[in-house]
């Protein structure tokens, strides 16, 4: 057998050994009378314990409380998807999906313009807050990426939310699914009819002149504007009555170095050039993923055009002249913006 532990004796053992015995005859006696021991033991005496009611709740003690944030959000998606299913939203003539472009499109393009390319932008204030206005930008990146990060420049920091309208390439509109959601950001064609119609109904329009020859033009040249076509978008502004607004976009020439064109590959793919990039097509898919450069945009102070009579929109010599002055603004930016930058990356 193993050897028992020895424990001393002292008195306030004994006086525990005594309590202990006692306790236990009066539970024996609770057990007779039918009434359990630990009820009769525990149960407080009403009065003889006020502070007990003073004692104050803390923060662990409380309930958890529903996060009523997260049932709004749970709430508003499910209705959301509702009438995506139910067909229960409307679009313009031209296919723009207000709804859509606030709650999914630019919810996807919001954390490449934030996080991935940094978008810093100045001079928004020179965007009004109302009214149809013009805006021209340069164009550049092998892939149109500077309009969508201008698009949500415009829609995140102008005080009034404003949502830009882009003029797009015939070719955006016969690519599957991106003329689907060219339509649905408010994209339309590239022509002074649709131009009109949405400046004349107060929205803001973006167009980009120099068109293919800017986003397909080699990294040799980058920063330097190409032709900003005949004037076609000086006309249209002329015609409205509505000022442009010069925009020049810095980080976008580096995202793709274009250092070659297969020009083969691309008349057999109906493409307008097909680049070549240091890692494109060389890495396969991963080629494709644009470099994390900085970027910055500017919007520069509006050149007025209501103070014309309306057949100044049929002089050739004030349409060249007016083209002249935008795309020169947009150089001068350009450079003084490149000379502040210190890193194109950074």
């Amino acid at each position: 057998m193993a050897d028992a532990k020895v424990i001393p004796f002292d008195d306030d053992r004994s006086r525990g050994s005594a309590a202990a015995r006692s306790t236990r005859r009066r539970s024996a006696a609770s057990r007779r009378s039918g009434e359990p021991a630990a009820v009769r033991e525990v149960q407080p005496l009403p009065g003889r314990f006020p502070e007990q009611d003073e004692v104050p709740v803390t923060g662990e003690d409380q309930p958890p409380q529903p996060d009523h944030g997260l049932e709004q959000r749970v709430a508003s998606g499910l209705a959301f998807l509702r009438r995506r299913l139910t067909g229960d939203y409307e679009v313009d003539d031209f296919g723009y999906d207000e709804e859509l472009t606030d709650q999914v499109l630019m919810s996807v393009l919001r954390p490449v313009y934030e996080n991935y390319f940094r978008v810093d932008v100045k001079g928004i204030e020179n965007v009004p807050a109302e009214g149809g206005a013009l805006i021209v930008a340069n164009h550049s990146g092998t892939l149109p990426l500077d309009g969508l990060m201008m698009q949500v420049a415009v829609h995140d920091h102008h005080p009034a939310g404003r949502h830009l309208r882009l003029l797009a390439a015939d070719l955006v509109f016969v690519l599957p699914v991106v003329n689907e959601l060219a339509r649905k950001l408010g994209h339309t064609l590239a022509c002074a009819e649709d131009a009109e119609r949405l400046l004349a109904a107060g929205e803001l329009v973006g167009v980009m002149p120099e068109g293919f020859k800017g986003i397909g033009k080699p990294f040799s040249e980058r920063y330097k504007l190409q032709r900003f076509g005949r004037g076609g978008f000086v006309s249209t502004a002329l015609r409205k009555g509505v000022p442009i607004i010069p925009c020049s976009i810095v980080g976008a020439e580096e995202i793709y170095p274009m250092i070659g064109n297969a020009k083969t590959v691309a008349r057999l793919l109906g493409f307008p050039y097909f680049p070549l990039t240091p890692t494109f097509p060389w890495l396969g898919p991963l080629g494709a993923i644009p470099l994390p450069t900085k970027w910055t945009i500017q919007f520069g102070e509006p050149i007025p055009t209501d103070g014309y009579p309306p057949e100044a929109a049929d002089d050739p010599m004030l349409m060249f002249n007016l083209t002249d002055q935008v795309r020169e603004q947009i150089q001068h930016t350009l450079y003084k913006l490149l000379v502040q930058r210190r890193s194109v990356f950074f």
